[in-house]
């Protein structure tokens, strides 16, 4: 009978052992799951849009030669005379012509 409950005694301490091992892997699994869960659940970072690209300034204009000028005066006075710019108007454009 010795041998019997020695043999009962091992088997109980093995089955025991073997259930607190099995319940803490599960345990240790069912929290990496739900800290998986979690992470997938929450909303992906915020993505900033990247800035706009920096333009060069545009390239000024060519100087245009004596003739030209000449010829887009004549066209202003022109358009003014018939009445199609003001005064004003045609006092701006002058000038901008004159001081390219």
């Amino acid at each position: 009978m010795p041998g019997l409950l020695r043999g009962v005694a091992r088997t109980a301490a093995v089955a025991g052992t073997a259930t607190a091992v099995s319940n803490r892997v599960s345990r240790r699994q069912g929290r990496r799951w739900a800290a998986q869960s979690y992470e997938e659940q929450q909303p992906p970072p915020a993505q900033y849009a990247a800035p706009a690209p920096q333009y060069a300034p545009a390239p000024a204009p060519a100087p245009t030669s004596n003739s030209d000028r000449i010829a887009e005066l004549q066209q202003l006075a022109e358009l003014h005379a018939q009445g199609v710019l003001t005064d004003d108007e045609f006092a701006a454009e002058k000038q901008r012509i004159l001081s390219s």
